[in-house]
């Protein structure tokens, strides 16, 4: 990201610019965001940037909580495969209710959308304290149901809405390329998402301790106050965001729900949308792997239960540096085929490397320090791709993302108590074979008009 000058948008408003600067900016505020990223700081209002970075510590608190208790389920909630089934719901209504989604952020607007749509991840939070296995299932499946809206509120904002405008407002203010914004926007925002999983993981690696000759896991009820504790920062960080799109938001409006459907499904006419469709498929399935499979089947084994927080800690360390890194590499669709190039071999060493016989320690670290790499690249080049291909229908576009990403994710959570680790492999091989296939045709598509053109 380049300095530039500072910059003033006259159309949010004189009363948000000064809430803005009375609150967030006050202080040592100011020379912390300059220090971290000078890109235009203003006295009026924080900068596009200054809400990327509010944005990126709120996520940052929110999912060490959330992203670290998600992977404990398959190894803790074992019984009845109660922890992966509960998941499986999760996502399952992640992927119905991703279409309704759309008007509440409309109605809400992005800021409070984004404040609202933690309360999901308060509640599974909340039922993991849950000491019954009768009630824990329960309240599983409830806030499994619960969450589903409000977790997609939040994501569609994010990705559709707030930080996809503030990377184009900010490229727009300073005159910079709209495609190495976007990627410097998203690499800094995911590469703090992925250091949730480092953060949280170290709390539960040094919470839980693995019980007397097989016993029950302890310090758990103590890990998941302190998440709580991580949410509820998270959510004050929400409050400080600047209001961004209340005034002046070009999002259409839908006088019916089937005119909301006919929006959100406008982008499947699209064949460059059909193309990335199995990338996306395939970044929640490899996100579900780990969560799932690899914690339980090959993490487990070797290190325990409570390995599971330092592997996953490896895995997040090396998927927000990789984030990091391929955000600033990012500046159009050229360079994102290299990266997702990059990742998707990384992805076939693991799935093809012979697990069997492979106990050391040190393996289930570097597996998922190679995970983690692949894991960066799709998240931080789906993002800007989205952005960058689908402008117009952006919040549309995001959405099929959600749908289609929640569904494969619930796919894995219902499959992995049934199948072997080999059959899980094999299944993960082929899907990265098809969706690396028709994403290398997605960048013919779309390069063949411009060299047209030409």
């Amino acid at each position: 990201m380049d300095a530039r000058g500072g910059h003033h948008r006259d159309d949010e408003g004189d009363e948000e610019a000064a809430a803005a600067g009375a609150g967030a900016d006050g202080g040592a505020t100011a020379p912390l965001l300059a220090g971290v990223a000078p890109l235009g700081y203003s006295g009026r209002r924080r900068s596009h940037a200054g809400d990327l970075h509010v944005l990126s510590a709120a996520f940052l608190f929110i999912f060490s909580a959330y992203c670290a208790a998600q992977n404990l389920q398959s190894s803790v909630n074992t019984e009845g495969d109660l922890g992966t089934v509960s998941m499986g719901i999760l996502y399952t209504s992640f992927t119905l209710f991703a279409v309704t989604a759309s008007p509440v952020v409309t109605w809400l607007g992005s800021k409070r959308a984004l404040v609202v749509g933690t309360s999901g991840y308060v509640i599974f939070i909340l039922a993991n304290l849950v000491p019954t296995w009768y009630l824990l299932a329960s309240e599983l499946v409830k806030s499994s149901v619960a969450s589903s809206n409000p977790a997609h509120i939040i994501y569609l904002t994010l990705q559709g809405t707030y930080l996809t405008s503030a990377a184009l407002s900010h490229a727009r203010d300073n005159n910079l390329p709209e495609g190495q914004t976007l990627g410097n926007f998203n690499g800094e925002f995911w590469g703090m998402f992925a250091s949730t999983q480092v953060i949280g993981n170290l709390i539960s690696l040094a919470l839980l301790r693995d019980g007397k000759d097989g016993g029950s896991v302890t310090g758990k009820n103590l890990l998941f106050v302190v998440f709580l504790g991580c949410m509820i920062v998270g959510i004050v960080l929400m409050c400080l965001l600047s209001k961004r799109d209340e005034k002046g938001n070009t999002a259409p409006t839908h006088s019916s729900f089937g005119a909301m459907m006919k929006y959100i499904v406008a982008p499947l006419k699209d064949r460059r949308m059909i193309l990335i469709i199995p990338l996306i498929a395939y970044s929640g399935l490899q996100a579900a792997f780990v969560w799932a499979v690899f914690t339980k089947n090959i993490v487990t084994p070797v290190l325990g239960v409570s390995g599971v927080g330092g592997a996953m800690a490896i895995y997040g360390a090396a998927d927000a540096v990789c984030a990091l890194v391929a955000g600033r590499l990012t500046s159009g669709l050229h360079s994102a085929t290299s990266i997702v190039s990059v990742g998707a071999i990384l992805h076939a060493v693991v799935l093809f490397c012979p697990m069997g016989g492979l106990l050391g320690a040190a393996v289930p670290l570097f597996i998922g320090a190679l995970w983690g790499v692949g894991d960066g690249v799709l998240h931080t080049q789906l993002s800007a791709l989205l952005g960058l291909l689908f402008e117009d229908v952006k919040e549309a576009a995001f959405a099929q993302w959600r749908v289609w990403q929640s569904g494969a994710i619930a796919v894995i959570f219902f499959l992995s108590p049934n199948i072997t680790l080999q059959a899980m492999l094999i299944l993960m091989a082929i899907a990265l074979i098809i969706s690396f296939g028709s994403f290398l045709l997605l960048t013919l598509v779309v390069e063949k008009p411009s060299t047209t053109r030409s």
